[in-house]
């Protein structure tokens, strides 16, 4: 049975999806881009759109009822890979490293709203 998870403290579905799906302990978590939901506007810059979308993504996991420790999978995609290293530093600090989740990065040509990052996970409760 599918479960939709569905917060206001991240941003709404901007297209035909949820922000996430619970479906037998496993949460499918949909790419989250740098969109803040108090304002609903973008941030810029590398640094500000990792924080936002990985407070974004925490949100989600906070509503199913787990934390970044339930994440077993990422998938990051950046527009630039010169933007690896910064982004790979403020993800790792939301992580505990005992628990990192398997990951692959890819660069991609354009994003939605032709943001800089997106990342979606998926999680598994305990």
């Amino acid at each position: 049975m599918k479960k939709i998870i569905n917060t206001v403290n991240a941003p709404e579905a901007i297209g035909p999806y949820s922000q996430a799906n619970l479906a037998n302990g496993v949460l499918y978590i949909s790419g989250q881009i740098p969109v803040d939901p108090v304002t609903g506007k973008l941030v810029e810059g590398i640094e500000k759109e990792t924080h936002q979308v990985m407070k974004n993504l925490e949100a989600i996991l906070t509503e199913a009822g787990m934390t970044f420790k339930n994440v077993v999978k990422a998938t990051i995609f950046l527009k630039s890979m010169d933007d690896f290293a910064v982004m790979n530093d403020i993800y790792a600090s939301y992580l505990d490293a005992d628990s990192y989740p398997a990951r692959e990065t890819v660069q991609v040509s354009c994003l939605p709203k032709n943001v800089d990052i997106e990342i979606s996970m998926i999680a598994h409760q305990d």
